[in-house]
Order: C-alpha cells, then sequence, then structure tokens
C-alpha cells in the first residue's frame, strides 16, 4: 500500500467512522420506534441494511488505516471493536487523534 498517503487514509477513516455513528443512530431511532413505540419497522427496514453496508466499510477501512498508518494490534483490535457499540466509532476517533494514530486534519486555507 506504497501509493496511498496516510492523511488520505485518515480522513477517509473519519468519514467511515461518522457515517457508522450516523447510521446506528438512524437504526436505534428505528428500533425505538418498531419496539418502544411498537409503531412501525421502518426505520428498521431503512436504516438496518444501511448500517450493515456501512459497518463492512468502517471493518474494512479500519484494516487498511491499521496497515498505512502502522497501527499496533492493541490499536487495530481497539478500531475494530469500537464498531460494534453505538457511536463508538466517534469515540476511538477522537481517541485515535489525540494519542498520534490518526494524523490530523490540514486546516483549511483562510483568505
Amino acid at each position: 500500500m506504497g501509493g496511498v498517503k496516510p492523511r488520505a487514509v485518515a480522513l477517509a477513516f473519519r468519514a467511515v467512522a461518522l457515517a457508522e455513528a450516523c447510521s446506528w443512530a438512524g437504526l436505534l431511532f428505528g428500533m425505538f420506534v418498531k419496539y418502544v413505540l411498537a409503531t412501525s419497522e421502518r426505520g428498521v427496514q431503512i436504516f438496518g441494511p444501511i448500517h450493515g453496508g456501512i459497518f463492512v466499510a468502517y471493518v474494512v477501512v479500519a484494516v487498511v488505516a491499521a496497515r498505512v498508518l502502522r497501527w499496533n494490534a492493541t490499536t487495530t483490535l481497539l478500531a475494530l471493536a469500537a464498531s460494534v457499540p453505538p457511536l463508538a466509532t466517534l469515540w476511538f476517533d477522537r481517541w485515535a487523534t489525540r494519542n498520534g494514530r490518526l494524523p490530523v486534519p490540514e486546516a483549511a486555507p483562510t483568505s
């Protein structure tokens, strides 16, 4: 994976981590409507497959990030484990950035 830039991988990881957390939130809302309010299954029918697809994408991007960013086994396992609890991918993103495991995004140019 020599041609892949670490900052590009970090950006992709952050985007997929955010999408995974948002899809979790949508699925949790759908489950609330289905099981607590017992009014509709539509939210689960919509967000279930969306979350499933993004979950798989997160795992793939996490493995690529681990390789390109040279994460140790502990960091890699934390990244993968963060895909299971709701919104934990956001926690992992912050933790990895704070501990130097994810490159900090470049500041946008100002005029």
